[in-house]
């Protein structure tokens, strides 16, 4: 079942690479401030281990919400959630809830998303995480022209993917041609 209001943020290099050792692969400034002002007001949903990664704990201004089979699992402000239908029904009347992470919950959250803001880092870094295929059934409804990050010298851009409701006449070509 696709959600309206489920969106995946997501940073991913040429590999599909999104992240090495429980960190992600790249600290891009533009791409940190981009997912704040995304999420800033909206719940976020994510696994155990991606939230634990995270360094002061549950993001401020968000609804922080963990998945985990856990059932005792506590953090400071966060909600728990068993499943990904689950986290869905608690952020049911939301206008938009973002799935930040990490890999499985990605695999599991992509065939009932709408959007994915995907930040394209130019570079590939061993990873030992890595993002689902996307596949010929989203198409391209947004894309910054490539930047360069000034501490780093990654080249990166943004783009909005969105899922077509019907492949075969909205969809004439695939976001990732």
């Amino acid at each position: 079942m696709i959600h309206d209001n489920l969106s995946i943020i997501v940073a991913v290099d040429r590999g599909g690479g999104i992240g090495r050792d429980g960190d992600l692969l790249y600290h891009i400034s533009a791409d940190l401030r981009r997912f704040k002002q995304l999420t800033m007001g909206h719940p976020i949903i994510m696994g155990r281990r991606t939230f634990e990664s995270l360094p002061k704990g549950a993001l401020p201004g968000r609804r922080n919400i963990v998945i985990t089979r856990n059932p005792v699992y506590a953090a400071p402000d966060i909600e728990v959630a068993a499943s990904l239908d689950e986290a869905m029904a608690l952020v049911a009347g939301a206008d938009e809830a973002f799935i930040i992470g990490g890999a499985s919950i990605y695999a599991e959250a992509l065939p009932a998303a709408s959007r994915i803001y995907l930040t394209e880092v130019d570079a590939e870094t061993e990873a030992d995480t890595h993002f689902p295929a996307i596949g010929p059934e989203w198409r391209r409804t947004d894309e910054s022209p490539a930047e360069t990050d000034p501490r780093t010298g990654i080249a990166y851009r943004f783009l909005t993917l969105t899922r077509c409701e019907d492949s075969k006449s909205k969809c004439k070509t695939s976001c990732m041609e």
